[in-house]
């Protein structure tokens, strides 16, 4: 792991926030719940996985996303390898990976299998579990994602708020997310800022506003046509 780590603070109900963007790693109401709702079900999961299927993510975070996914995959039953690429500019510590995920009982075994690798993570692809890889690409995702040579079936457009991490949304990166997109690909984010749409359709997405999770009214879906 670089040195340039997440700086975190805890709420009394053990969600760690962002002290650098003042934002929560994940739903305070329920994150497992929003993560199925907006990046499962929002890219059309499981129901679209395959041999060879691609994912990507803008932000890390706790790897809750991840996880969520590799639940999907061994219920789904999917058949051969799944690839899972994220792009994090503050990865978290190990200590505080494992201290967020206890949140999360539900997904402890394959918790326990991304801490068994997490001090390899950053130096390319691992192998979390039979078939699933995660690669977790290092830096400013402004810089890092042009120069990835990979395309992703599915996106997790997970940066914090808008508001408070706007170089995440900006319409170049938009760009950049189309660029690595293989036709028929999706998105999917929490958000439905317009500045964020408005980006996405720029790049080249057909992008629909549809019910969020919990008190977000709306999130963002996208499709590379």
């Amino acid at each position: 792991m670089q040195e340039k780590q997440a700086a975190l603070s805890w709420t009394e109900a053990e969600v760690p926030v962002s002290e650098r963007f003042d934002d929560p790693y994940f739903s305070l109401e329920n994150g497992l719940s929003e993560t199925r709702h907006v990046f499962l079900a929002g890219n059309g999961l499981p129901a679209r996985f395959r041999d060879g299927f691609r994912v990507a993510e803008l932000g890390f975070g706790t790897g809750l996303n991840f996880l969520a996914t590799l639940r999907l995959w061994r219920e789904a039953g999917a058949p051969g390898r799944l690839s899972f690429t994220s792009f994090e500019a503050f990865p978290m510590a190990a200590a505080d990976t494992a201290r967020a995920l206890t949140a999360f009982p539900e997904l402890a075994p394959e918790a326990e299998a991304l801490m068994a690798v997490h001090a390899r993570l950053g130096a390319g692809p691992v192998e979390v579990a039979e078939g699933v890889s995660l690669t977790l690409v290092e830096g400013d995702a402004r810089e890092t994602l042009a120069a990835w040579d990979g395309l992703a079936d599915a996106w997790f457009l997970d940066g914090f708020s808008p508001a408070k991490n706007p170089e995440l949304w900006e319409e170049s990166l938009m760009a950049q997310v189309f660029a690595h997109t293989a036709p028929g690909g999706t998105a999917a984010t929490y958000t439905a800022a317009g500045f964020v749409r408005r980006g996405l359709a720029a790049a080249g997405f057909a992008v629909s506003r549809v019910p969020g999770y919990g008190r977000k009214r709306h999130m963002s879906t996208a499709v590379r046509p």
